[in-house]
């Protein structure tokens, strides 16, 4: 959640951090901020309200400053407004702090320093940080560095944090627990941002701040970094290239849709240098690395939140069905609170697109802690969850902008299926004739999903005839009854219209009472395997009055005669079939959001990347 951007160079420094914060406007966007040094004085611009907003007020092009630091804020403590927007300053005016994260213990220290004379104008725990340090530096006669390191020993909680002083205006100082930073190296400049897609215009050379670590930036002395302990330590450069145009709309009225559009390239982005038909050969390389001692592991647990965690339902089928290795699938908010039980013989999946999520992370810590191996499914390269796991597989999906997750999500089910096939195999589990007819499925995957998208025009005009629900249920079963927990979730995010997931056969143990003739029923009937099963589902809602939108195999003539619509996929696997059902259904929640004029790309209350519990 929020976003960070800062800048010290020679550059304006402005124009840098407002272009940043529109491009980390995914991360939050309930309010904006701004801190440079301005003739040798803070000047601290922020207002409710999206990074528009603040660029209104701001007048880049006169202001000199060539150091700053900017914020983007999804609320945590406290409501969006002017005054609880980032940067917080100290009391005396010459520090400037932006933060994510939450301090735990934020409530105690605002006691003692009202107690000390410290007013507070915010409700944030953010503000507490700006005079706490000032607090420290002033008691005990430290310089802002050394006033930083003994705050960060006292505070409980996660951050980032990026601190400028007017009197050190040559000097950027930041820290990290549990919360994204990096460090961007330009030329005779230097970058901090949540992640590499604001900067990556600049430079394509990064340090990955770790947990417990402060960095400080000299425009004249360069960079070091170093613990909470004040030892210095050596930051490790990666090189990595982000693409600009990948975090542009491309000609697409929203970033949504170009993510949907873009799902045939980034399911064979995902299978790219793992999947050779010719030579018959799946090779994921992070399992393939450990193949040999994760085929003894006697469990999978899967974590996830979110989007990520219906990634996780699906999985669960995968490896049961296809490797025949028992699993488990568990929200990463619950899993740590409920004494799990785990051991060396589990092996651990965490699955993430940004890599980032606190919940996620905390899960692994766990599960590291008591003996298991941990493998890491993301999409953002020098992600905190890519460093900490055992091992893992990039889903090389690209920057995912749109906060409703649509690319990613294919991209997750990609290559974890070809996992779940790939140690299937190694198992013994898949013969012959089993594997060539995955293998040759696997090869059509990104073709037919192109296919699908031809259907956009039919599927916009379903929307326009539900568009006004109140209320909807998705169905599935099966593979595809995680699909209908996503459709319903895709629909909830960005319409704002209430919808819920449902195994097809739950339906009559409960949702059943609501179906009439207002209540559109999405039923994904792919399944040709238990499809009479879901004839008798459509069937009873049909009894009822209910509105049915099947998602069908092409050619299925049975279920297109009772459906009210119908949208046709190609037929695959069934196992692969939720990576191709799934899409219409974002599609249709698109289309509805528009027509309803929702903002789609930055709905309300959300954010991309959930960096606090």
């Amino acid at each position: 959640m929020c976003g960070i951007v800062a800048y010290l160079g020679s550059k304006q420094a402005a124009p840098i951090l407002i272009d940043g914060l529109y491009k980390l406007e995914y991360r939050g966007y309930d309010s904006a901020g701004i801190t440079v040094i301005e003739g040798q004085q803070l000047a601290t611009y922020k207002c409710k309200g999206k990074v528009g907003q603040l660029d209104r007020i701001v007048d880049q092009d006169k202001m000199e400053a060539t150091i700053g630091i900017a914020h983007t804020r999804w609320a945590t403590h406290g409501p969006p407004n002017d005054v609880n927007a980032h940067p917080h300053n100290s009391q005396d005016g010459t520090l400037s702090v932006v933060h994510n994260g939450i301090i735990e213990n934020y409530q105690t220290w605002k006691k003692i320093l009202i107690e000390e004379g410290y007013v507070f104008r915010s409700d944030t725990d953010t503000e507490v940080l700006a005079h706490l340090l000032e607090y420290f530096k002033k008691k005990y006669e430290l310089s802002t560095q050394e006033a930083l390191r003994q705050m960060l020993k006292k505070v409980v909680g996660a951050y980032a944090i990026v601190i400028i002083d007017q009197e050190n205006p040559d000097v950027l100082l930041a820290a990290r627990k549990s919360s994204p930073l990096v460090f961007g190296i330009g030329k005779d400049e230097y970058f901090i941002a949540s992640d590499a897609t604001p900067i990556g215009q600049y430079t394509d050379q990064f340090i990955f701040l770790e947990d417990d670590q402060i960095i400080r930036i000299d425009r004249n002395d360069g960079y070091r970094i170093f613990s909470l302990d004040n030892e210095t330590v050596s930051g490790e450069i990666q090189e990595i290239d982000v693409q600009i145009e990948e975090i542009e709309k491309g000609g697409y009225p929203h970033f949504m849709l170009k993510e949907i559009h873009q799902q045939p390239q980034t399911i064979a982005d995902s299978m790219r240098g793992r999947f050779d038909l010719e030579a018959q050969r799946l090779s994921v390389g992070g399992l393939l690395d450990h193949i040999d001692k994760i085929s003894q592991m006697k469990r999978i647990i899967l974590v996830a939140c979110g989007t990520s965690w219906h990634t996780a339902l699906v999985a669960e089928y995968l490896f049961e069905d296809i490797a025949r290795i028992s699993c488990e699938v568990e929200y990463a908010s619950e899993f740590r609170y409920r004494n799990p039980i785990i051991n060396e013989n589990d092996l651990v999946i965490a699955i993430s697109q940004s890599g980032e999520t606190a919940d996620t992370l905390a899960a692994l810590s766990l599960a590291k802690e008591r003996g298991a191996m941990t493998y890491g499914i993301v999409n953002v390269v020098g992600s905190s969850i890519s460093r900490v796991t055992d091992t893992g597989s990039y889903t090389h999906a690209g920057p995912e902008i749109g906060v409703a997750s649509t690319k990613a999500f294919t991209s997750q089910l990609t290559v974890l299926s070809l996992m779940a096939i790939q140690l299937g195999r190694h198992l013994g589990k898949v013969n012959d004739t089993e594997y060539q007819a995955y293998m040759l499925s696997l090869d059509s995957l990104a073709s037919k999903a192109a296919t699908i998208l031809t259907q956009d025009d039919k599927i916009k005009y379903i929307a326009s005839e539900i568009k006004s629900a109140n209320n909807a249920l998705y169905l599935g079963r099966g593979y595809n009854f995680p699909v209908a927990l996503e459709g319903a979730l895709k629909l909830k995010e960005i319409s704002y219209i209430h919808a819920e997931g449902y195994p097809a056969a739950e339906m009559k143990h409960g949702p059943i009472a609501l179906i009439d003739l207002y209540m559109p029923v999405v039923v994904i009937a792919t399944n040709e395997s238990i499809q009479d099963k879901l004839i008798s589902n459509i069937e009873e809602v049909k009894a009822r009055k209910g509105l049915i939108i099947a998602v069908i195999n092409e050619g299925d003539e049975k279920i297109k005669a009772i459906a009210d619509y119908y949208i046709e996929i190609p037929p695959i696997k069934e196992a692969l079939s939720p990576i191709l059902s799934s899409i219409p259904l974002q599609l249709l929640a698109y289309h509805i959001a528009v027509m309803r004029g929702c903002d789609v790309d930055q709905p309300r209350n959300l954010a991309k990347s959930v960096t606090v519990e």
